[in-house]
This record gives structure tokens, sequence and C-alpha cells, in this order.
């Protein structure tokens, strides 16, 4: 009686172990996950992690992660006079966005928009009605080919000009406020814990930033976004880590490090192949590789992926 006690303790504690360390994040019949956004979205620094730890997690997972975002896009179709020096204007989702959906047949699709969409001005009940229209735009055209969509709302807006006569930071706050207020959908907040992060840490510095410029995240700012998303999925320890590799203690930091490269590195190669492929007509943007060669070295960097996470 003893030993089968003793046994029963020992299935059970290895069931918890194994509950503590995967995580699915997804439905067991999600095959596709596909990131659209802006420039931010499009850099993906936030996505690659997302990856990174999801792997970690569920190291056997045969989830394909996409991004196809595209710098400037807005969900709008409005662009502000004299965007990109006069070179373009800024380039609208709906021109592309069948094509995307078409090619690559997601399961659930993971779109943040809104920063562009007030287009760098005060506030306007006009403008904001355009955001709203694109959004529900989107989600109608992403359900209607079967699809799950989560929406993020946009970055904080970091304002740099001291003679600026308004302020844009309030215009996205407004934005992100709309979105969260929809209940009937699949909402990840990352704008106001970004928000409350940069307070906290500019009362430990007052120069501290998480963008630079204003608007595009740094590292740190791409972390906070991921580990807000990673938390609604149910990832909880990720809530208060300041640094993602705090996460896996028991794994080497330069492990994680050039398993995070190796990911970045497949990401930076697929995203410009995909708007190749799907035909974006955004000027100014590197060309991709052809999809067949794309694969070919994606293909040989999960091998090197798969080989890291054992």
């Amino acid at each position: 009686m003893k030993n089968i006690s003793l046994r029963f303790l020992w299935i059970a504690f290895m069931l918890l172990c194994q509950h503590s360390f995967s995580q699915k994040f997804f439905d067991p019949s999600v095959k596709k996950v596909l990131f659209i956004g802006n420039s931010i979205t499009y850099s993906g620094e936030y996505i690659q992690l997302f990856e990174t730890i999801y792997r970690l997690q569920n190291p056997e997972s045969k989830v394909e992660f996409y991004n196809c975002s595209l710098p400037s896009e807005t969900v709008s179709g409005l662009s502000e006079e004299g965007h990109a020096n006069g070179r373009f204007p800024r380039p609208v989702l709906f021109e592309r966005l069948d094509r995307v959906l078409k090619m690559i047949h997601p399961d659930v699709v993971i779109a943040t928009y809104g920063i562009n969409d007030g287009i760098y001005q005060p506030f306007s009940e006009e403008r904001f009605l355009k955001f709203q229209e694109g959004i529900q735009k989107l989600h109608q055209q992403v359900e209607a080919m079967g699809a799950k969509i989560i929406h993020v709302t946009p970055s904080v807006y970091e304002e740099k000009k001291k003679e600026a006569t308004f302020n844009y930071a309030e215009v996205m706050d407004r934005y992100a406020q709309w979105l969260i207020a929809q209940k009937k959908w699949e909402i990840i907040d990352t704008h106001f814990p970004m928000k409350k992060a940069l307070e906290e840490a500019k009362k430990k510095n007052p120069d501290a930033t998480f963008a630079s410029d204003g608007v595009h995240p740094n590292s740190q700012g791409h972390w906070i976004i991921c580990r807000n998303m990673l938390t609604y999925f149910g990832l909880k320890k990720a809530k208060n880590a300041e640094v993602w590799t705090e996460l896996y203690p028991n794994r080497s930091v330069s492990n994680l490090l050039l398993l995070f490269q190796k990911i970045q590195t497949r990401h930076n190669i697929l995203k410009n192949a995909w708007l190749r492929a799907t035909q974006h007509t955004r000027p100014e943007m590197p060309e991709g590789l052809p999809m067949d060669e794309a694969l070919t070295k994606a293909k040989a960097l999960q091998a090197e992926i798969d080989s890291l996470l054992r």
C-alpha cells in the first residue's frame, strides 16, 4: 500500500511539473498564427520573443507564426500631408488583406493598429470614427474567412517635442480605451501596462524612455508588449519579469539568447518573403527573397532551433 501511495504521489508530481512547464496558449486546432500591424509589428521583436518563449514552453508544437506587417500602414485609410516627406501616402491594410488571408490561411490573427491611425494630429472625431470603422472591417473580414482575431491595443506614444501644441499620447489613450471597451472581442491591452511601466521607470530616471523617437519601442518596450501578451495567454510568471531570460533560470543565458537570435533571423527572412509573395504596394521596402528560397533558409534555421530546444 505504501509503495502504491508513493507511486501515485510521484505520478501526480510529474503531471504537475509537466503542466507547469507546458503552456499551450492556443486551442489544439490552431496551426497558423498570423501577426499583422504597422512598423512596430513589422520590426517584430515582441513577436520573436513571443515565439521563443512559446517554443520553450511547447518544444514539440508545430504551430507556425507569420509576421505579415507593413510599416506606415493604417486601417483608417488616412495619411497626413507630407508623409515620408511627400514620397508616398500611408498604405491601407485593406489594399492587401484579402491576398494575405488567402495565401496564409491563418487560424488566429493577432492585429495591432492605432498608432498611425490618428496620423499624429490632434484628436478628431472624424479620424477616430475612421479608425473604428477600419478595425470593425478588419474584424469582420478575418472572421468571414473562418479565423479568430485578437486585437492588441496600440503602443504608448512618447512626446519628444518641447514645443508640441497637443498631446498625441492622450489620443492613443482614447483609441486604446475604445478597443478595450469592445467586450465581445478578444483584446490584449499592452497600451496601459506599457504606460504604467514607463511612468514607474521615469520615477527612477526622468530620462527613461521606451521609444527614443516617441513611436518605435526599444527592446525593453518590446518585452513589455510581449510579457502582457504572454500573461493574456496564461503564462502568469511573465507578468512581473524584468527580462525574459529570468523565466528560465535552469537554462544558460547564452543558450536562450542564441535561440532567440535563430528565431529572429528566421522571422526576418520570412516576413519580407511573405510581403513579396502577397504583393504589397508600399514603396521603399526591402525586397524579400522568392518564397522557395526563403522557405529553404527557414527550414535550415528551424533545424538549429529544434536542436537548441532539446
